[in-house]
């Protein structure tokens, strides 16, 4: 009997065609004997519509063909199922694939996404939004506010407006944060809260972070001069710094003194002083190498 596949396509994300994708995904599911349904997203209404394709059809698996948002979208319609979701990268914004390790060809993606193992992987709430992978309070945040605005896609655009942001960039905000029973005080420019170990470009935030481990981490940086900067792009993330602070929970408050700009697994999501985070151990299934 063949097994059945949902494949859900963003056909927007990443300004990247798709029909390659699409034709290469129909092949390899002919090829090894299994039941395709494709449905290209919208951005009306997605969630309810896959939510019913899936009663209707029982997939064993849904493959996604997007970035980190069509990813998480899918995540959340699915989090009453038990259903094991595959990845093939085509977004701006990929970072989860890249921390799963996924490879760049084609080929060997389809067989992880259709074939591969899988893990139970954790997600955080932050003030009742789900984060996958990365979210973040300051500079960052800035940069992604900065590059929705603007007309450069890509590498490009992104590379643009960090010129831009860097050189904007606002004073350092003071948070107060409370996790592991403690209250501590801190100045800084940027705060991430992280699923996992590094942004889409590649750079490591995290260190120690794991996917599956119950606890999210709060990396604060204090300061963000270009020479700290140039150590995290060049992958070398001075975690003995004192410009940085790793705290390890699976729960935090942030508090700021005035409102900071706050993303969320790279869509921004306004400015905030307030930040409620827990985390949500083992939500979905996630194929891998």
């Amino acid at each position: 009997m063949k097994k059945n596949i949902l494949f859900v396509v963003n056909p927007i994300s990443g300004d990247l065609d798709k029909s390659e994708l699409i034709e290469a995904v129909e092949e390899f599911a002919v090829t090894n004997h299994f039941d395709l349904e494709v449905y290209e997203t919208t951005g009306k209404n997605d969630p309810k519509e896959i939510q019913s394709i899936y009663k209707e059809y029982n997939p064993e698996r849904i493959i996604v063909a997007g970035g980190d948002g069509t990813i998480k979208m899918v995540a959340e319609a699915m989090e009453e199922q038990d259903v094991i979701i595959g990845i093939l990268p085509a977004g701006s914004a990929n970072g989860l694939s890249v921390d799963l390790n996924l490879p760049q060809g084609i080929e060997e993606n389809l067989k992880i996404a259709f074939l591969s193992h899988y893990i139970e992987m954790d997600m955080i709430c932050i003030n009742g939004k789900k984060s996958i992978h990365l979210s973040d309070l300051g500079l960052n945040a800035n940069l992604v506010k900065n590059y929705e605005q603007s007309d450069v896609r890509g590498f490009w655009g992104y590379a643009l407006q960090a010129f831009t942001t860097l050189k904007e960039s606002e004073d350092p905000f003071v948070a107060t944060i409370s996790a592991n029973n403690k209250t501590v005080e801190h100045t800084a420019r940027m705060i991430v809260i992280a699923n996992s170990q590094k942004y889409g470009t590649g750079v490591i935030i995290n260190p120690n972070g794991a996917m599956n481990d119950g606890k999210f981490e709060l990396v604060i940086l204090k300061s963000l001069d270009l020479l700290l900067i140039g150590k995290i792009i060049t992958g070398n993330m001075p975690i003995d710094s004192d410009d940085i602070v790793i705290i390890s929970t699976d729960k935090a408050e942030i508090k700021t003194d005035y409102p900071v700009n706050f993303q969320i697994d790279g869509e921004y999501c306004g400015a905030q002083t307030s930040l409620e985070i827990h985390i949500l151990h083992k939500q979905m299934k996630i194929a891998v190498p």
